[in-house]
């Protein structure tokens, strides 16, 4: 699908934040692993949660969806998937999920999409073969068996939090005490807490003993209940941007209280000069300034914030970026290809990058997508809020996450047209 972006009218208006897709997986895992009905609300379809709900449904639980919420009733037992689990291109369901296919001595073979499968998994499979367990990569398809045992586990904390998910998620069902140790630094701290704080809503806990060990006791057992899912910081931050580049925008449905990372959003806009509004999540356009980032806690915000650099005044720097190499798309090589084709000034090496403000120009060519969401949704915040006609190919990305983005910056004042 293409998308063609063209210079409109006024951006301003008020925009609901989508449900948070990072708390949606939790809270539809932990349901699926408690024993009885439990009940998901705000709760918004996209490719991401679809597939973790497919992929409940493989493992034994029974899902009845409706308009916003689902009910999911966990089985007595784990069932072992018939076919192997189609993970779409969602790195959140796999890493998480594939402790949980190891608690026996079955084998469960994963799928996927995209770059889903060549996406770096050496976490668990060192981890697997220091216990003996197996764990095959074979071209698209990872096999997996345990059982996995109780124990102490080390791992490296700054490869991704999703492996420390997907343990927290399963060592708390094993028969004994079990210990996670990560190798500093730590880094995605807050996505950690998203997962305990979501397990503990569903009676499992787990607890600090310091800075980078977490004690996990055994024999818990979720416990079904009732949550509602809080809006997206991550999704929050296209609008938030749009509004301080170029118009006067609110986002609703956000918690201030808020465990999640990408809530940084408004103190980085804050620092390069934004005007915030008294009410709400509110920004308007001002002339902003660069400033330095550090991604090591909010990678999912790296796409926005390089495109917003070059409307700031000044240098944008941005660190410890290196794991947005590793995501849908290799973002920062994704995002410098396209923001050159603009005429913007970055560049980068490893995990930093550098981006200067200055003129742009419309493309003499459409922009990639480089099938990854969040690059579809930074380069349209681009082109609206600096008013440059551009045509972006492989727009559909934004399934995976948002579906109804197009439709949501339409009502902002953004110019849209989508074409097949």
């Amino acid at each position: 699908m293409r998308a063609e972006i063209r210079p409109g009218g006024p951006i301003r208006g008020t925009l609901a934040a989508p449900p948070s897709k990072s708390m949606a997986h939790r809270a539809l895992l932990c349901a699926a692993l408690a024993g009885g009905t439990s009940r998901v609300d705000n709760l918004a379809h996209s490719q991401d949660i679809d597939a973790t709900l497919a992929a409940t449904a493989a493992f034994g639980a029974q899902v009845e969806l409706g308009a916003g919420w689902a009910h999911v009733t966990g089985p007595a037992v784990l069932a072992c998937p018939a076919a192997p689990v189609d993970c779409c291109e969602s790195g959140s369901t796999l890493r998480f999920l594939i402790p949980l296919a190891a608690l026996s001595g079955r084998a469960v073979t994963f799928t996927g999409r995209g770059r889903l499968m060549q996406r770096p998994q050496s976490v668990y499979r060192e981890l697997f073969a220091r216990r003996g367990l197996r764990f095959e990569q074979d071209g698209g398809t990872l096999t997996v068996a345990g059982p996995l045992a109780a124990g102490e586990y080390e791992l490296a904390g700054d490869v991704s939090s999703q492996f420390v998910s997907g343990l927290l998620f399963a060592l708390p069902l094993l028969d004994g005490d079990s210990t996670l140790r990560l190798r500093p630094p730590v880094e995605s701290r807050s996505y950690i807490e998203m997962t305990r704080a979501a397990q503990a809503l569903f009676g499992v806990e787990s607890r600090w003993l310091d800075a980078s060990t977490l004690l996990v006791s055994g024999r818990q057992r979720y416990l079904p209940r009732d949550i509602t899912v809080e809006g997206d910081w991550s999704q929050a931050a296209f609008p938030a941007v749009l509004g301080a580049l170029a118009g006067d925008v609110t986002v609703t449905g956000l918690a201030a209280d808020t465990l999640q990372g990408d809530a940084v959003i408004g103190r980085i806009l804050d620092r390069c000069g934004a005007q915030r509004g008294a009410e709400g999540f509110r920004f308007a356009k001002s002339p902003l300034h660069g400033v330095e980032i550090d991604l090591a806690d909010c990678p999912d915000l790296g796409p926005v914030l390089m495109a917003m650099g070059l409307l700031c005044r000044g240098r944008t720097v941005i660190r410890n970026a290196g794991r947005l190499r590793l995501k849908e798309s290799d973002r920062i090589a994704a995002m410098e290809q396209e923001l050159r084709k603009l005429g913007g000034c970055i560049r980068s090496e490893g995990g930093t990058v550098w981006i200067e403000g200055g003129p742009l120009h419309p493309p003499a060519v459409p922009l990639s997508g480089h099938n990854d969401h969040r690059v579809v949704m930074s380069l349209t915040v681009l082109a609206a809020a600096a008013r440059l006609p551009v045509c972006i190919e492989g727009a559909e990305a934004v399934d995976k996450s948002w579906p109804d983005f197009f439709a949501a910056v339409r009502q902002l004042g953004v110019e849209v047209e989508l074409n097949a």
